[in-house]
């Protein structure tokens, strides 16, 4: 399926983009199963925003490593495991000896850099984790940069496993962050659901299933889809229950789960034991979590409206019942027609895709990539700061990264023959 952010494309599925040109999805189940599909494939990030995402990640990571040449710099939370949709921001956690997180001197060499303006870089230094915030100034891309949270990226390292055991886990994530996203329902700063805390929950929902084998690939996403709807909008007991996802997966009592926790915690509402930490409880930021319930309960009921009674089902675009509950704002195709109109011209690549960072962490790529060539068109500033010339073969790489013929993939982007 190919891709389309024109205008003329939004307006003929307005807040469904993902609907291709004259497309009819069968009735019930199958039809929304079908649909979730081509909802995945259109918000999977293309090998533009991939390129511009690695560019942003290494440009941050450059200007720690100038400041704090002994200091590990990673990327955690959906960069890391590919989850992210096309407005996530990028995790970065950076480990090294301070007594205090340095954020202001961090947050003067990235403007020193010119890697983002003073209007768009904030320090949160009173935050429960305190951090730095700031939208990369060519690109629009948004980073939080933390400090030795080792945690967060044992974390991603436990989703991208449970990925692996469990197939429907990735579409499901990808569908419901942008059901939190649209609802403003997605930001634990202001109470709401993250994505960490939310892919658990779908693990969870998986481990516990009671009829189906969810370790297939086959199975239908618009089943479970709303049947995870039904389980924590209508079901889950939020005053008791608590989640555990390591093993098999189980339901244990706050009562247990507390026995874990400080001298002076409490388990929280919504209650996640966190499997990177089991000690943390991952949904004590969510004290919006009523907010969220009531949001999965309003989908289910829709969707089995309309699934039941399909005569009675209410206005929606065209046949799309995903449309019903999920929309794609105006501005989020704008922005991806933005990147790619603005940089695809510079990095199209004429022979194989870029790897993304998920395939360099999880090895799903060959340990020599072939040779690609890029056209670099339009050269600017940009490119020429942090695109490299090696040879006959134009690859993405940052120059401080460029050793000859040959670059370590943790370290860059790709590996020229």
């Amino acid at each position: 399926m190919e891709l389309c952010f024109r205008e003329d494309c939004y307006s003929l599925h307005p807040g469904t983009p993902w609907i291709p040109r004259g497309k009819d999805y069968l009735d019930g189940l199958i039809g929304l199963h079908e649909e979730l599909e081509d909802f995945c494939r259109w918000i999977l990030p293309t090998p533009v925003e991939h390129y511009v995402r690695n560019i942003v990640f290494f440009q941050v990571k450059e200007a720690i490593l100038k400041l704090w040449p002994d200091a590990i710099v990673e990327c955690f939370g959906s960069f890391r495991t590919n989850l992210f949709l096309p407005t996530s921001d990028i995790d970065i956690v950076v480990m090294g000896n301070w007594n205090r997180p340095p954020l202001d001197s961090l947050a003067q060499e990235l403007l020193k850099c010119g890697i983002v303006d003073s209007s768009s870089l904030n320090v949160l230094d009173k935050a429960s984790v305190p951090i730095v915030k700031l939208v990369h100034r060519e690109t629009k891309v948004k980073v939080d940069i933390s400090f030795n949270m080792e945690n967060c990226v044992k974390g991603a390292q436990c989703l991208m496993d449970f990925m692996r055991i469990y197939p429907p886990l990735f579409k499901l994530a990808l569908v419901l962050k942008q059901f939190l996203l649209q609802r403003c329902l997605n930001e634990v700063f202001f109470g709401g659901l993250g994505s960490y805390g939310l892919t658990l929950m779908i693990v969870s929902f998986l481990q516990l299933h009671p009829t189906l084998d969810t370790h297939r690939d086959d199975l239908n996403l618009g089943v479970l889809l709303v049947e995870f709807f039904e389980l924590y909008g209508r079901h889950f007991n939020y005053t008791k229950t608590a989640i555990r996802v390591t093993g098999r997966g189980s339901y244990i009592s706050k009562e247990e789960f507390a026995k874990s926790l400080g001298a002076h915690e409490q388990p929280s509402l919504l209650c996640i034991e966190d499997p990177a930490k089991p000690c943390n409880d991952v949904g004590r930021g969510c004290y919006g979590v009523l907010k969220v319930k009531h949001a999965f309960e309003y989908a289910y009921l829709v969707l089995t409206e309309v699934l039941e009674n399909p005569d009675s089902e209410p206005s929606r675009d065209g046949n799309s019942l995903l449309g019903l509950v999920i929309q794609v704002s105006k501005e989020t195709v704008e922005y991806r027609r933005w990147i790619h109109d603005t940089f695809s011209a510079r990095v199209l690549p004429l022979v194989n895709l870029p790897v993304t960072y998920a395939d360099v962490l999880t090895g799903n790529h060959s340990t020599t990539i072939p040779k690609c060539r890029f056209l670099l068109q339009q050269r600017s500033a940009w490119a020429d700061r942090h695109v490299s010339i090696c040879g006959d073969c134009t690859s993405a790489l940052t120059k401080s990264d460029h050793q000859g013929s040959s670059v370590n993939l943790s370290a860059g982007l790709y590996e020229c023959e």
